[in-house]
């Protein structure tokens, strides 16, 4: 919502600004096509040049994270939390064995299941299914296991943050791109050199108009979107760090109860339920699957 309100603000108060100070909207519109081709093709061009197929799409997918916002909202991080208790209870009350089909076969498993959107996201299930098969082969080193977690974070993360590092590359060529199309516009001018002064004017207007198209899409648009994007990249990322503290915890010999206590506290504050919200939330996981 905030974006898109950020979006008209930008364009209204900018281009508002200049008709209420007399300009000529008209020399704009019928200059910014041709600008814009130019700007916008060779920043495009610049994309695809610089970056892998990969990164490209998740450029395309996290344009729409812009507007929608982090993926995990309140009820999927209390949905973590009582899923990695229910394992980290069942691993203490039977064993470590009875937790090796539901992580061999998640998609079979009567714990997984409850939490459909998680299950979604094959990075969440395989980072848990993971640590817990080398809990399995007996590497319950707090520390060694907490290292391996982290690797696999930071890896997922590089990757993650592709293409808001892509966005952010094509805002910082923008201004110098619409200085481009301003230079081709000049040349123009300059090869109708004898032409009235009015004529010569307008050339120059429409030249103009690239400068200001690269710097206006660069600093207004473009730049916040990709910080936008970053940022949003990030808090999800909390989600995947909740797991490494909730089975880390675990590692260091807590009760379940305690360890998903300890993962409450790196939920973002905007979606962290409250002790009682979370207390609620594990009472009311079938017996079961609490056993």
């Amino acid at each position: 919502m905030f974006p898109i309100i950020g979006i008209v603000l930008l364009f209204g108060l900018v281009f508002g600004s200049f008709i209420m100070t007399g300009g000529n909207l008209g020399v704009v519109i019928e200059a910014a096509p041709h600008e814009l081709m130019c700007i916008l093709g060779a920043g495009v061009a610049g994309l695809l040049i610089a970056n892998s197929v990969p990164v490209l799409k998740n450029l395309g997918a996290g344009l729409g994270k812009v507007f929608k916002g982090p993926s995990w909202k309140a009820a999927d991080y209390r949905d973590l939390l009582s899923l990695l208790f229910t394992l980290t209870k069942t691993m203490k009350s039977k064993g470590v064995i009875a937790l090796e089909s539901h992580i061999e076969t998640p998609k079979q498993s009567s714990i997984f299941s409850r939490y459909p959107k998680i299950m979604k996201d094959h990075f969440a299930i395989d980072f848990i299914c993971d640590t817990l098969r080398m809990m399995t082969m007996n590497l319950e080193d707090p520390h060694q296991v907490e290292d391996a977690m982290e690797k696999q974070l930071e890896k997922h993360h590089h990757e993650a943050h592709g293409g808001a590092h892509a966005l952010t590359s094509l805002a910082d060529g923008l201004p110098a791109l619409g200085i481009v199309a301003a230079v081709l516009g000049v040349i123009k001018t300059m090869g109708a050199i004898t032409e009235p002064p009015a004529v010569l004017g307008e050339m120059i207007g429409s030249a103009l108009v690239g400068t200001f198209l690269g710097v206006f899409l660069a600093y207004g648009l473009v730049g916040p979107m990709a910080n936008r994007m970053a940022a949003v990249i990030d808090e999800d990322a909390s989600f995947y760090k909740i797991i490494q503290a909730v089975l880390v915890a675990h590692l260091h010999g807590n009760a379940a109860q305690i360890s998903v206590e300890i993962g409450r506290g790196s939920v973002p504050s905007g979606s962290q339920p409250s002790f009682l919200e979370l207390e609620e939330a594990l009472n009311a996981i079938p017996a079961e699957g609490a056993a």
